[in-house]
């Protein structure tokens, strides 16, 4: 494993930071997983209060010495607040959950317009400096889904020690993308990324255009070392998270990060990327990570679902199996974009800033034409 400083903190970290938001069902096996990671050198968790149950099994999974041998991050849930003192009363709960008396890194988490007009409104930012003080957390951070001109105001208002972006081979330039990392890092910040495969996205449904540039390139790689590959070559990255959701896909990274160093591309690599993105580009699709931040929706609809058979009927061109899937499946059983009433709830929780409601209406009409 390979290691990097964390901003100016004088952490050391793995350059692969296990993320604790997709483990598998099972309890024991994602148990299993953490430890393993930890075992063999992974020394950054990453969970967060709105995770369902992730705060709980990374707690458990801390006990037996676990704890004293790796850093934990995680979220405060900024939508749950209504006044300055809940701030705390969510943190005592994630110390609770976690098992443990102080988080080392703790976010405000996903920084959205309302989310960061919720913190001026109830001073989360005193909140965070006193935490500090109580030592209840060490280092100040936050997770962001939003504007490059956003992000450079949030991070010019306070005294941050990390931050938490969304980037992967498709998003160079949008939401904060490559031009935030580097203005992060030249405040000394560091800089953790999430999202590096879209959430799986950029890995359930491969282009053909894509398999052909992967086997005519002489250098052999699978795309999801060249999408770790093209991050950990910036060197302003401080780590990146990969949620993985079995034991084999985190032995796969622990085996692509074994030399994760940056700079490490060459001229001819960073063009393939290039390549690679613009094949993805070339198909319309739907930019939903399948967060699922937009759900439970209150009439049932299954939006994460619908995005991706629509994804996957546009990128591989399988219309009469994803067609099916959706009329045969989610309509019947009420679940499909026809029982969306435009409420505009999921719109307002979604990371991407996608206009749901709208897409959903273009998705049903496609495929019930």
């Amino acid at each position: 494993m390979e290691y990097g400083q964390y901003g100016k903190t004088g952490m050391k970290v793995s350059r692969f930071g296990l993320g604790c938001m997709r483990f598998p069902s099972d309890e024991h096996e994602a148990i299993k997983m953490v430890r393993y990671a930890i075992d063999n050198g992974v020394n950054y968790l990453d969970t967060a209060y709105m995770y369902k149950g992730s705060e709980i099994i990374t707690g458990k999974a801390l006990k037996d010495g676990y704890r004293n041998r790796t850093y934990v991050a995680t979220k405060s849930p900024i939508w749950n607040i209504t006044r300055h003192e809940d701030f705390e009363r969510y943190l005592d709960e994630e110390l609770m959950r976690l098992g443990t008396d102080h988080i080392d890194v703790y976010l405000l988490h996903n920084m959205n317009h309302d989310n960061w007009e919720k913190v001026k409104r109830y001073d989360g930012l005193t909140f965070m400096d006193k935490m500090v003080q109580k030592g209840k957390i060490l280092h100040k951070g936050f997770s962001v889904h939003n504007t490059l001109k956003a992000f450079k105001e949030i991070v010019d208002t306070f005294d941050w020690e990390m931050t938490q972006i969304q980037l992967n081979i498709l998003d160079e330039t949008q939401q904060v993308g490559v031009e935030g990392l580097k203005y992060a890092a030249d405040k000394g910040m560091a800089a953790v990324i999430m999202e590096p495969l879209r959430g799986g996205y950029l890995l359930n449904n491969i282009p053909k255009e894509v398999h052909d540039l992967l086997n005519q390139y002489p250098e052999k790689r699978s795309l999801v070392e060249w999408c770790f590959r093209w991050i950990y070559n910036m060197p302003e990255v401080s780590l990146i998270l990969s949620g993985t959701s079995t034991l084999e896909q985190l032995k796969d990274n622990l085996r692509i990060f074994e030399h994760a160093a940056p700079n490490v591309m060459t001229e001819e690599d960073l063009n393939l990327t290039g390549r690679i993105r613009g094949a993805y580009e070339a198909k319309k699709s739907i930019g939903c990570t399948g967060c699922r931040y937009c759900m439970p929706c209150p009439q049932g609809v299954t939006i994460p679902e619908i995005f991706k058979l629509y994804n996957s009927y546009q990128l591989m061109k399988s219309h009469w199996v994803d067609k099916g899937v959706y009329r045969s499946n989610l309509v019947p059983a009420g679940s499909g974009a026809d029982r969306c009433v435009e409420c505009g709830l999921c719109a307002e929780h979604c990371p991407q800033t996608l206009k749901i409601p709208e897409l959903l209406k273009e998705v049903h009409a496609e495929f019930m034409r």
